[in-house]
């Protein structure tokens, strides 16, 4: 979710009032481990770590593409999961779920994808072959109906098309607004044009 999810209903509402708290409650400064592929850790175990890689590693999509640099901050406490430009919040009670949490990992990267990679373009094609009322979340229409969020949802499922991305399960209007196949040669035309 831009500024975001976890597990559906709860996660929405915890996380709106951890973005909020993101804006107004200084953070104390975290030292930043680097990983590959653009992004660093602050906070977390290392199998909390681990499991972030894994699930990045799990899908097709090459997330070096994303310019970055992105900082992934793994919190305690049930803050939810959300992203911002360059910074991606998971809650290290999700993280213990596994390989359950991985199709929440990439939506929230997939966050950084727009952020970096889309334009207002780019966003209006999107929006409409996805099936959005508009592209960012502003508190109008449920989560599922906004551009953004099912252009992270759908991400995670086409590029990991797997029975375990529980985007599938709670997050199914979003992660199928358009077939895998086609939402992989849409985007990977669009992204290709970008970076080329």
């Amino acid at each position: 979710m831009s500024r975001r999810t976890g597990n559906r209903a709860g996660f929405v509402a915890v996380a709106a009032s951890a973005a909020f708290l993101a804006l107004v409650v200084p953070r104390p400064p975290a030292r930043a481990e680097a990983g590959p592929a653009g992004y660093s850790f602050a906070g977390g175990s290392a199998r909390e770590r681990a499991s972030v890689r894994a699930a990045l590693e799990a899908s097709a999509f090459d997330w070096r593409v994303v310019p970055g640099p992105v900082t992934i901050h793994i919190t305690r406490g049930g803050g939810g999961c959300f992203a911002g430009r360059g910074e991606i919040w998971l809650d290290s009670e999700l993280l213990a779920h596994g390989r359950a949490a991985w199709g929440i990992v990439q939506h929230e990267y997939a966050h950084e994808v727009d952020y970096f990679l889309l334009d207002s373009k780019l966003r209006t094609r999107l929006e409409r072959l996805l099936g959005g009322k508009t592209w960012w979340p502003d508190g109008r229409f449920r989560h599922d109906q906004y551009g953004a969020e099912r252009f992270a949802s759908t991400l995670s499922y086409a590029y990991w098309p797997s029975p375990h991305n529980m985007l599938l399960r709670d997050a199914h209007a979003e992660a199928t607004a358009m077939l895998p196949a086609r939402f992989r040669r849409v985007l990977d035309g669009m992204l290709a044009d970008r970076l080329s």
